[in-house]
């Protein structure tokens, strides 16, 4: 098990995903049938379309719920904080969607459970954000971000092709590709950061009072503060080079500048 020393607080949907994964674990110790219709089944998948959501949330023993409940504690929060809420539950779903695809892509017949494929995707967000950041295994031997994600990709790689091991590994690979392909077409801090532009330029509403003639013109609109000025000129700049680069082309003082801005759009 891997943990990161990154510091952030629980935040809205990583707490809501915890709270529901664990609901739903104890809801099949006590009734163990239900596994049956909430598993994913490639080759049920048109009888029982609602699998491909509802396997992410059911798990087949406690060390398979632990660690993937540990993983999203310690790398959602951080990713939740940098994406947004809503940009982040819906990278989680096409995560978990990913490995779904890839299950039926490559393991027709085989039941397929847990948020791994969500989590995958998840933790390479993580890496791809903060590729330097320590992991520790087993909280004592340090691993960056990065090699960590390579290293589980390369296990994956190499027990897909062996087979076998009762391990979902295509599955946990659809979910990384399905991260990496939504990340570089429609990256989620970009699409936050053109929203809060929007914002920002959008003309306020002049409220006239009720002694006003109703043809009265509204008060001009005050002029944006310099600073302001200066602020969303730097982010345009920004927005630019993640789209010709990429997230992995900003330097520490960029990231930084998406970070107070992003922290002033959820206060907004």
């Amino acid at each position: 098990m891997a943990y990161n020393t990154f510091g952030f607080t629980l935040t809205p949907w990583v707490k809501r995903l915890l709270i529901a994964n664990v609901a739903v674990f104890l809801l099949t110790l006590a009734l163990p049938d239900v596994v049956r219709y909430l598993a994913f089944v490639p080759a049920n998948v048109l009888s029982t379309p609602w699998t491909v959501i509802t396997y992410m949330f059911v798990h087949d023993g406690v060390w398979h719920i632990l660690f993937n409940m540990l993983a999203l504690f310690f790398f959602g929060s951080p990713v939740e904080e940098k994406f947004g809420s809503n940009e982040f539950i819906k990278y989680y779903i096409i995560c978990g969607l990913g490995g779904a695809a890839a299950s039926f892509a490559f393991a027709f017949h085989n039941p397929v459970v847990g948020a791994s494929a969500a989590i995958y995707g998840v933790m390479l967000a993580f890496a791809m954000n903060w590729p330097d950041s320590p992991i520790y295994i087993y909280g004592i031997l340090p691993i960056k971000a990065k090699w960590l994600v390579v290293i589980y990709v390369a296990l994956d790689l190499l027990g897909a092709w062996k087979g076998g091991g009762g391990i979902a590994h295509f599955a946990h690979l659809g979910g990384l590709a399905a991260g990496f392909i939504y990340i570089k077409i429609d990256d989620p801090l970009s699409v936050r950061l053109i929203r809060l532009r929007k914002m920002m330029t959008r003309p306020r509403l002049t409220v006239i009072s009720g002694d006003q003639p109703a043809n009265a013109k509204a008060a001009p609109r005050p002029a944006r503060r310099h600073k302001e000025d200066q602020m969303l000129d730097s982010v345009d700049r920004v927005l630019d080079k993640i789209s010709a680069s990429g997230m992995s082309s900003l330097t520490p003082e960029e990231r930084k500048l998406l970070d107070e801005v992003s922290k002033r759009f959820r206060q907004n």
